[in-house]
């Protein structure tokens, strides 16, 4: 009986000893998660089958914020993946975030960032009732001679290839090197300072057409002002310039004949139905009266 009791209290004393030791193998195994000095988590890493040069868009991405990601600019993205329409990603869409003909073993490195914050601010009908910004994904830009030169490069245009196009019926107007390129009438004038171009009015749906033969060198709405728009490079000198439209009928690297339609008339960020058309020449808005036919 005295050598039991005398057991019991040795093992009564080394409880503890055991419970603390427990304690401290556990505590060892836990690791605090990992994050930079910005707060933010480290990028997402790539997934199986993911090519260098690539990102699969994931649930709740912006163009802008990949953009940030791979320190390439908007129009980059778009110009690389060919956006029509760069308001729309979709889960699981590749795209390239390196330029094309870069080095196949060349990978693009995310850099972190911390989450993207954009404000919303209801501007009435759907977006009231639902809260959701409807606007592009990847942001707009504010007009400025450095915006303009990212979406309409002053690159070179070779000449148009030879191929079977159905001539479509012109607009009327359409003597001489330019045409009218909407039958409305005209409802602003040329202002160097205030409109860098001319207004034509028109009912939404109305047709659109090119001012004269070229390559559509930009089709979509990612500069703030002008709604859904339509570049075309004439040539060397000559681009024009077609804003506001309700939806556009060309993408780019199009090749367009003179009176082709092109778009359906509307207004996209424009207070009423109507066209805005610019010719610019050498990059600079110049008067589209000069050069228009009289009518």
């Amino acid at each position: 009986m005295r050598y039991s009791t005398r057991m019991q209290i040795r093992i009564f004393s080394l409880a503890p000893l055991l419970v603390l030791g427990l304690v401290a193998g556990c505590a060892s195994t836990v690791t605090a998660p990992l994050r930079d000095g910005s707060g933010a988590a480290p990028p997402p890493a790539a997934l199986p089958g993911q090519l260098p040069g690539t990102h699969i868009v994931r649930p709740g991405e912006t163009l802008l914020a990949i953009s940030r990601q791979y320190s390439v600019s908007l129009p980059e993205l778009v110009a690389w993946n060919r956006l029509s329409d760069p308001n729309q990603l979709n889960v699981g869409q590749v795209l390239r975030v390196a330029p094309p003909g870069a080095e196949t073993g060349a990978v693009a490195t995310a850099i972190p960032l911390a989450p993207e914050v954009i404000p919303v601010t209801p501007a009435g009908g759907e977006e009231m009732a639902t809260g959701i910004k409807q606007g592009p994904i990847g942001g707009r830009q504010p007009y400025s001679d450095e915006a303009w030169a990212k979406i309409n490069p002053n690159a070179a245009l070779a000449p148009p290839e030879p191929a079977p196009i159905e001539a479509p019926k012109p607009a009327p107007g359409g003597n001489g090197e330019w045409q009218w390129p909407a039958n409305g009438a005209l409802i602003g004038g040329f202002n160097e300072s205030t409109n860098k171009g001319v207004d034509i009015a028109g009912n939404t749906g109305d047709p659109v057409y090119a001012s004269a033969a070229g390559k559509v060198v930009y089709a979509g709405s990612g500069l703030r002002g002008y709604g859904k728009l339509v570049v075309i490079k004439h040539n060397q000198e000559y681009n024009s310039v077609y804003a506001h439209n309700n939806k556009l009928l060309v993408k780019e690297d199009d090749l367009v004949v003179k009176g082709q339609q092109i778009a359906e008339l509307g207004n996209s960020e424009a207070d009423r139905s109507k066209l805005h058309f610019e010719i610019r020449k050498q990059g600079k808005a110049v008067d589209p009266m000069k050069y228009l036919p009289s009518r």
